[in-house]
């Protein structure tokens, strides 16, 4: 008999500033005939009764996507570290699976494996490694480490990478080169 993976919130970073898409909110650029945000709604909706947007502008459209939309807590666009904040504040489960919205590909498979490795070490962030390389906007978080990651806000560190380090995450390994992580922040990456 198999073990159910946990429960979870999920968060769709989408509150950035745009600068590599011309300050163009990225969360709502069309792919395939599709805003990216779609793409990933469709992905993640079946997997939770909680899904959360961090969004900082455009609130009217990301709506349809979600349960609730958060925001930074701090203006002028901190970082998505800010976003994961607002979402850890907001989230109804104990975990959260944190994906940037311009990960269009991230797959069943991709959230499926970062669930059960956040069953495998409980209390413990998971973030996805390739090779040497850390992916920390694909991670799972759990609520508990709301306030540890605060703290490490207000000590000034605003790398969610750097951030999540402090955390004593647990790897997802994958491959480099694995095309679910692939990230469509640039206009040519959009397009191709």
């Amino acid at each position: 008999m198999t073990t159910a993976l946990p429960p979870c919130s999920i968060l769709l970073l989408a509150g950035g500033r745009g600068q590599r898409m011309g300050g163009q909110d990225k969360g709502l650029l069309e792919w395939r005939g599709q805003p990216l945000i779609a793409h990933l709604h469709e992905r993640v909706r079946p997997l939770t009764d909680d899904l959360i947007i961090s969004c900082n502008r455009n609130a009217e459209r990301y709506a349809a996507f979600a349960d609730q939309l958060v925001s930074d807590a701090e203006p002028g666009f901190p970082g998505p570290l800010a976003g994961l904040l607002s979402g850890l504040a907001a989230a109804r489960h104990e975990l959260l699976l944190v994906l940037p919205c311009d990960a269009p590909l991230a797959d069943e498979s991709l959230l499926a494996e970062l669930r059960c490795r956040a069953r495998e070490c409980p209390g413990k962030p998971v973030m996805v490694r390739q090779g040497e390389q850390w992916q920390p906007l694909f991670c799972l978080v759990p609520r508990r480490l709301l306030q540890p990651l605060q703290q490490i806000w207000q000590n000034g560190e605003r790398s969610p990478l750097r951030a999540i380090l402090q955390l004593d995450p647990r790897e997802l390994l994958c491959e480099p080169g694995d095309t679910r992580l692939a990230n469509f922040n640039t206009p040519e990456l959009l397009r191709g």
